[in-house]
């Protein structure tokens, strides 16, 4: 169950507005904008709790009213009042759940496609595409950081940041197995493949999080850039590959022009992935205080996508279904990503 917690937040915005009040508030401008921004949607939060509160119990007259002296006019009124009060109730128990300071970051997303050579690979670039639609229709912007070209078609693999407000908080459900089932372009006998495609969420890394790396804990490698990515590919030893020896985690970037440039950026890709762990132990330590048996599952499959013999997405954490893929693939996966969130909320 997710708790509200109104005294809580609003005693963050009464910290934050102490805060704005005090010399060299703006030094950091970024932290200043994160601040106010944070203050901001907790404010929207109750304010939109209290107008609910209010609209609730309004109805809740009406249907009184209506026990005593049935109405028909005011029954309709009642009627189309609650319709009302419960849309925006579902929309509020998303706007709780996407609360959590961590929410409002950007995302970084990370494509690996599963055994299957050709076949996987373009399924990992299907799914870039989905996300990329996905983006534009909120109105995100996409960043490639890193782009391995397939061997045939498709990606080997692909990191990509999506900015815009609560991106994370939307699109970290989408972390885990996604299947693919379709008669493969690539079989010239036209049979029915399956392909496995991985897809790693975690939030842009914020300098509010302090998170120390130590320099003999890296190892740092320097290659050509491959892909699409300007003139400058394959033209120097600009892409960057850091490998973090204590957890083996590794980052790679290409996107920008100098090899210093992409250092900085594979190091915060760095810092996001090591953040991610530190929410996801967080959270399993709080799963265990009120004794939930919630394990994270990193290989889990959480959806499947089916071409053919009939057309079908199917989450399988929800249960929630469609059958129009053409319009899951252009990107309208709003029903997922909600479908998902309420179920944090039961």
């Amino acid at each position: 169950m997710i708790h509200f917690d109104l005294d809580n937040k609003q005693l963050r915005i009464n910290e934050i507005n102490e805060l704005m009040l005090q010399e060299g508030f703006w030094t950091n401008q970024k932290k200043a904008q994160s601040l106010i921004q944070e203050s901001n949607g907790y404010k929207n939060l109750i304010e939109t709790y209290h107008i609910l509160v209010k609209d609730i119990k309004e109805v809740i007259e009406m249907v009184e009213s209506l026990k005593n002296d049935f109405d028909a006019e005011l029954f309709e009124l009642a009627e189309s009042q609650l319709l009302d009060v419960s849309s925006r109730f579902e929309q509020f128990e998303i706007m709780v759940l996407l609360s959590h300071t961590y929410d409002r970051y950007n995302a970084i997303l990370e494509l690996h496609p599963g055994a299957g050579g050709t076949e996987s690979q373009d399924w990992a670039e299907m799914l870039y595409r989905m996300y990329s639609r996905y983006a534009a229709n909120k109105g995100y912007k996409v960043i490639v950081l890193d782009w391995q070209d397939g061997d045939e078609a498709g990606i080997k693999a692909v990191s990509f940041k999506i900015e815009g407000e609560l991106a994370y908080g939307y699109l970290k459900g989408e972390k885990g197995v996604h299947r693919l089932v379709r008669i493969s372009p690539f079989d010239s006998s036209g049979r029915r493949h399956t392909s496995f495609a991985s897809v790693d969420v975690m939030p842009e890394f914020n300098d509010d999080v302090q998170i120390e790396i130590k320099p003999e804990d890296i190892e740092v490698e320097t290659h050509r850039a491959s892909g699409a990515g300007g003139q400058h590919i394959n033209k120097t030893d600009s892409a960057v590959r850091i490998i973090h020896k204590p957890t083996g985690i590794v980052t790679s970037c290409q996107s920008e022009r100098s090899q210093l440039q992409n250092k900085e950026q594979a190091l915060n890709m760095l810092k996001s992935k090591l953040y991610q762990k530190y929410i996801e132990d967080q959270e399993s330590k709080l799963a265990e205080i009120k004794g939930e048996q919630k394990a994270i599952e990193w290989g889990s499959q959480i959806r499947s996508y089916v071409f053919c013999p009939y057309t079908l997405v199917k989450d399988h954490r929800t249960n929630y279904e469609e059958g129009n893929v053409d319009k899951v693939m252009d990107g309208e996966i709003d029903n997922f990503i909600y479908a998902y969130l309420k179920k944090q909320v039961k």
